[in-house]
């Protein structure tokens, strides 16, 4: 994409959706001022789904914060979490974008406005400091701004993104490829934000003198991440997008070549293809033979091609022995001699994480195990509801939260309400929408999207779902599936999201019914 028709086709910011967002973001930042209108809208009969739905919004507007660091509001963490930290505060922002896109722009702004000369990141910013003792990555900030920029045409962030995370990659070669391998280094315990991991066992949680630059001087450090590896990858994905964007071929033609030569050398030297997992190497040259969501973090970049995604998919992520519990997807494998129990709080020894869960849809969806992920997002649904009150993370058998925990964390409130749209509403996929039938619940039901200058709106009744655009009725449709219109409503594609196979009737005015069955993850095109 060059950067005329990049400005021309933000795919949701065309016209007065664009203005609209424009204006939000140029509006006072603190959290008391007038926020813009969301793009989502929710109501059911169903009190109960009802009022988890609003306590979710409640709890993330109460986690809106200003730092003293950065004038404008962020979305906190919240729970007991002051501030914002570089491994999920920008993908946060931007599930939380389709209720405050000005928010989810600052959560990335506020990271480039505080970067180093040298290129360095903060880590976090808090209420008492900005930090720099660690580099804290999983989900790319580079992938989220794009994500962002390229949804709501915004050159402004769209070339403030390229430039920081350009400085910021070379920050990563230059101190973090101590050995010359080519692959993204661990230093410490927070470099991946997994705390209280058995992953880390013995390893300081921040680098020496609070100095991500600073590597502890102890045996088998530094060591080579798959993670932190493909988060580096995931980046220069994004560069490269961003770069065409910006009319800069050749810069994206490089930032193409340094993706692929980190992801060839994930996956040769930290996949032990014996054991279809990922493990880090340390200093020696050895596993670090801990089965943990170090593999589901690759699995988020894209990393592996299509066949060693099934071998993984078979022998771990979809293994119940492994991680896929009753409530997917713990922290460390549920064989593993290593998974921590009973299970303590803020535990990446074998809890199933809020941001894992929050993670998920950005691979699952990619690797078309989208039956699989309904399945998840039910269960995590369920497990939310039960108190309402978004805490950090559950046990991966029994779907308890634990404790002791303030709640309103920010992560698990985002969790239960993509998770919802994910299920049963309808989204926006670039320039196509996507409509999730399944009920979400006893009693009527009704979502509606802002997107492509109109209003998209799915209503369920006791007997079938009626999809509308722009004040007409599209479809009327019987059965659990997944259905794809372009933006005037015309039928693409179906795909089969329930865990069995499916009998689907589609009715559209001045059409015979369409019945057919779908099963899992099946694909049906229509002409």
């Amino acid at each position: 994409m060059d950067r005329r028709r990049f400005l021309q086709t933000g795919t949701l910011a065309a016209g007065a959706l664009a203005l609209s967002a424009r204006s939000a973001w140029s509006a006072p930042a603190s959290p008391a001022a007038r926020p813009p209108v969301p793009l989502i809208d929710f109501s059911t009969t169903d009190t109960g789904l009802l009022g988890t739905y609003q306590a979710a919004l409640g709890c993330l507007r109460a986690n809106l914060q200003m730092l003293p660091q950065f004038q404008s509001a962020v979305l906190g963490e919240g729970s007991v979490y002051h501030g914002v930290w570089l491994e999920c505060a920008p993908q946060e922002g931007a599930v939380y974008s389709v209720i405050r896109p000005d928010i989810a722009r600052n959560n990335h702004l506020a990271f480039f406005a505080l970067q180093k000369e040298d290129g360095q990141l903060p880590c976090n910013l808090k209420i008492s400091e900005v930090g720099y003792g660690q580099i804290q990555m999983a989900v790319p900030i580079a992938a989220t701004a794009w994500e962002l920029a390229e949804r709501f045409g915004d050159n402004e962030l769209l070339e403030k993104a390229y430039s920081a995370c350009s400085r910021w990659d070379g920050w990563l070669r230059r101190y973090r490829d101590t050995l010359r391998t080519g692959l993204c280094e661990g230093f410490c315990t927070y470099d991946t934000g997994q705390d209280n991991s058995p992953r880390w066992g013995g390893i300081p949680n921040r680098c020496p003198d609070s100095d991500a630059r600073n590597c502890p001087h102890l045996p088998g450090l530094p060591r080579l991440c798959p993670d932190l590896s493909a988060t580096v990858y995931g980046g220069r994905v994004a560069l490269a997008q961003m770069a065409l964007a910006l009319g800069k071929h050749a810069e994206a033609d490089h930032w193409t070549e340094y993706a692929e030569a980190i992801r060839v050398l994930i996956v040769k030297r930290l996949c032990d293809l014996d054991d279809a997992a990922f493990y880090d190497r340390d200093a020696e040259g050895n596993f670090v033979r801990i089965r943990g969501d170090v593999i589901s973090r690759v699995l988020g970049e894209r990393v592996v091609d299509p066949p060693l995604f099934d071998t993984i998919w078979q022998r771990q992520i979809h293994a119940a022995k492994a991680f896929w519990s009753p409530y997917p997807l713990p922290s460390i494998a549920l064989d593993d001699p290593t998974f921590v129990r009973p299970i303590p709080r803020n535990s990446w020894g074998g809890a199933a994480q809020a941001l894992t869960a929050l993670r998920a849809p950005r691979w699952m969806e990619h690797y078309g195990k989208s039956a699989e992920l309904a399945w998840m997002m039910q269960r995590w649904v369920e497990a939310i509801r039960r108190r309402s009150e978004f805490r950090q993370q559950i046990d991966p058998r029994t779907g308890d939260f634990t404790r002791p925990d303030p709640g309103g964390y920010s992560p698990a409130a985002l969790v239960f309400l993509d998770y919802l749209w994910r299920l049963s509403g309808p989204r926006q996929e670039g320039s196509r929408l996507e409509w999730n039938l399944r009920p979400p619940a006893g009693g009527k039901a009704v979502f509606r999207l802002t997107a492509f200058h109109t209003h998209a709106i799915l209503t369920y009744n006791p007997a079938a779902a009626v999809l509308e655009i722009g004040g007409k009725t599209i479809a009327t449709v019987s059965g659990t599936v997944r259905l794809v219109t372009n933006t005037r409503g015309g039928l693409e594609e179906a795909k089969g999201i329930a865990s069995e196979t499916i009998q689907v009737s589609i009715v559209q005015p001045d059409r015979a019914e369409r019945k057919f069955t779908i099963a899992p993850n099946q694909r049906v095109l229509f002409t």
